[in-house]
């Protein structure tokens, strides 16, 4: 088995809604930085093809499952011959609106590209993502992005790192219900990567969210409190800056036990860039 390969979580620095296309997908504004925290994918290469999950996924069957279903597309696109067991170390929560299928989607494609010497160009290895999920390009590529389109169209944009605190309620808020409510704004006038600020943006996700899942609002109004905090995505996350890790902390420590939480950094490198880079040299 491999050493480990990070499948980092997403933030949304900010998330607006423009427009929705004919086929019914929305049309999105929003900027993806990345957070040194999340889920840990272990890799063991087969020569008899095979693709095995070896670490269960609660309600997910295998053959439904991103990592399973990543593998099979690489393999397909390549006509590799190798397999792999594949074993998550499951930290991100599920429907928590930090990315954590996509992201392990992501290190599945990127990791195995290495260890299956496919050598697929990391703009095909994106775009092989893409059918998988919209949020699975940027973590292939591995820099914070401004993102437009459904998500895929993507210009790197580094924002201000530092400290984060990430809350999520328990609850798992679904994004095909928050995007089919016929409350959500869809008509967010576009803006352009100067004219982006924190005070002069938001998450239109929001509303819906704190609707449909009063958990998400209840945590959400705790956070802001104390520091400025946002929605992630659709949810149920929701984050806060900080200018310090000692700021943070405190924070930190008064989280109701009810809540899930992590303390990290928010970083414009993904943790995965980084561990390729290893692998590499």
């Amino acid at each position: 088995m491999s050493a480990g390969w990070p499948a980092p979580a997403k933030i949304n620095l900010f998330l607006h809604v423009t427009g929705r296309r004919p086929d019914g997908y929305h049309l999105l504004q929003t900027l993806f930085q990345f957070v040194d925290y999340g889920d840990t994918l272990h890799f063991t290469v087969r020569e008899d093809g095979d693709i095995r999950r070896l670490s269960a996924l609660a309600g997910v069957a295998p053959e439904q499952d991103l990592v399973v279903r990543a593998a099979r597309k690489l393999k397909d696109l390549t006509g590799c011959r190798l397999g792999a067991d594949i074993t998550v170390d499951k930290r991100l929560p599920m429907g928590g609106g930090l990315g954590g299928g996509s992201s392990d989607a992501a290190t599945v494609l990127v990791a195995l590209n290495q260890l299956w010497g496919t050598a697929v160009p990391v703009d095909e290895l994106a775009h092989l993502g893409l059918a998988l999920g919209a949020d699975v390009p940027v973590f292939v590529r591995g820099e914070a992005a401004w993102a437009e389109g459904v998500g895929e169209i993507l210009t790197p944009c580094p924002a201000e790192e530092g400290p984060v605190l990430v809350i999520t309620p328990d609850c798992n808020v679904e994004t095909r219900v928050v995007f089919s409510d016929l409350e959500l704004t869809r008509d967010t006038p576009p803006i352009t990567m100067p004219a982006f600020s924190w005070t002069s943006t938001g998450n239109d996700c929001e509303p819906v969210t704190r609707r449909l899942y009063p958990d998400v609002g209840r945590a959400l109004d705790w956070l802001s409190q104390r520091a400025p905090a946002r929605m992630s995505g659709t949810g149920a996350s929701v984050y806060a800056l900080f200018d310090s890790d000692a700021a943070a902390d405190a924070v930190a420590r008064q989280v109701p036990p009810a809540w899930r939480h992590f303390r990290a950094r928010r970083v414009n490198r993904s943790p995965l860039a980084d561990r390729l880079a290893a692998a590499v040299t």
